[in-house]
């Protein structure tokens, strides 16, 4: 942000604060601040907002399928021209896979977001033209489903290649012929 946009911002801000409780059979019940700038109670009900606020999952999982799904985790390209090519192509591929669940979705009369992403994913690469769009798997209904941010597996403890492989394989060999 600029200097000038910074400096046209407001000095003060109206929020509008929704508190509510989400019961979970099972669980504590979980008191929630949302602060909003949508003001109108009658245009934004709290119960709509909180129930909208609800699925920001999706948002969440449609981030992962991005990053962990579809490798956007890592970016090969070392130029900001490369690296905008590959976020094209990443954008391209997500896009079309979400088409295919669309169309998957109306054929099999459920909602999009029930489709499975990696089972579509899986048939988009390896389908050839002309292949006639499969029964894709159904993903179940699981409201208010949390899962951990955790890692399976620890990371090894070897140190992340930063050198070219030639070069550290030349100081392996320089290393064994020193000693």
């Amino acid at each position: 942000m600029t200097e000038a946009d910074y400096a046209a911002l407001p000095n003060t801000l109206v929020v509008r604060e929704l508190r509510y409780k989400i019961h979970i059979p099972g669980r504590r019940t979980r008191q929630v601040a949302l602060v909003t700038t949508l003001l109108d109670p009658k245009r934004y009900p709290a119960k709509a907002l909180a129930k909208l606020y609800g699925l920001r999952w999706q948002a969440e999982t449609d981030l992962r399928h991005l990053k962990t799904t579809l490798g956007l985790d890592v970016l090969h390209s070392q130029t900001v021209p490369g690296v905008v090519k590959e976020m094209l192509a990443f954008v391209i591929i997500y896009n079309l896979v979400r088409r295919l669940m669309f169309q998957a979705a109306q054929r099999q009369r459920v909602q999009p977001s029930r489709i499975s992403f990696i089972d579509a994913w899986r048939w988009l690469r390896h389908a050839r033209p002309h292949d006639p769009l499969p029964i894709l798997k159904v993903n179940p209904e699981r409201p208010g489903r949390v899962e951990p941010r955790v890692r399976k597996r620890r990371p090894k403890p070897f140190p992340l290649m930063t050198r070219p492989r030639a070069q550290l394989r030349q100081e392996i060999l320089t290393q064994r012929i020193a000693a």
